[in-house]
């Protein structure tokens, strides 16, 4: 009995710090970090993480903690750079980008329909999306995001039910040069060979990518 009671106190112990850091991250994404100047996140992205699509706020729920730590972190250090967002990142201090990206990691997504390279492109953003133009060195984009772009690892974000205008700007920031915050400007590359029609399309395409509860409907 007493060696029961002694696993369960050293597994409550074990689990206390992670209890700590989602604590500390829902209080930054829903009231801001110490600093004052560190608004909270929910102002821009929403409750859920959902965004505002109308201002190009992207949606954020379910994103890789590491990828979501490693923008924050480009915003302090101006690798990336936002009229809003370059102060809220300045003032948060390490722990608190840590606890806030994994708080917006484990936000809950829809389960989005699996869409692959075997899927037939129907126009010109599922085309650009799943064959790509390799006549123009341009990838399909789950090559690298994942089926139905729901994202890969810490490098490559999901683009399902992103925002359009939110894929449009960081696209054409990518293209002008004013986002160069990808590994090996594969992004920059991308974008400067895509034209603004294409641009649109491929965003509306996941913008709109259908989610498991709407295709049984």
């Amino acid at each position: 009995m007493k060696k029961i009671y002694r696993m369960t106190c050293l597994s409550l112990l074990t689990l206390l710090p992670m209890i700590a850091s989602a604590d500390e991250g829902e209080k930054v994404y829903t009231k801001g970090g110490e600093n004052p100047m560190a608004i909270a996140c929910m102002t821009c992205h929403g409750m859920q993480g959902e965004g505002m699509a109308v201002a190009g706020y992207p949606n954020i729920a379910g994103k890789s903690a590491g990828y979501l730590a490693k923008q924050l972190q480009d915003f302090q250090t101006g690798e990336r750079s936002h009229p809003v967002m370059d102060s809220i990142a300045k003032n948060l201090k390490p722990e608190e980008i840590e606890s806030v990206s994994l708080y917006m990691q484990n936000l809950p997504t829809p389960e989005i329909v699996e869409i692959t390279r075997a899927s037939v492109p129907t126009d010109l953003g599922s085309q650009l999306a799943l064959r790509g133009d390799w006549s123009r060195h341009i990838p399909e984009c789950i090559t690298c995001h994942g089926p139905s772009g729901v994202g890969v690892g810490e490098a490559f974000p999901k683009l399902a039910g992103q925002s359009e205008l939110y894929i449009i700007n960081q696209m054409n920031a990518w293209k002008n040069g004013t986002r160069h915050n990808d590994q090996a400007d594969l992004m920059g590359h991308i974008a400067r060979n895509l034209t603004d029609e294409e641009i649109q399309a491929v965003a509306a395409y996941f913008a709109n990518m259908p989610t498991v509860e709407q295709a049984g409907k």
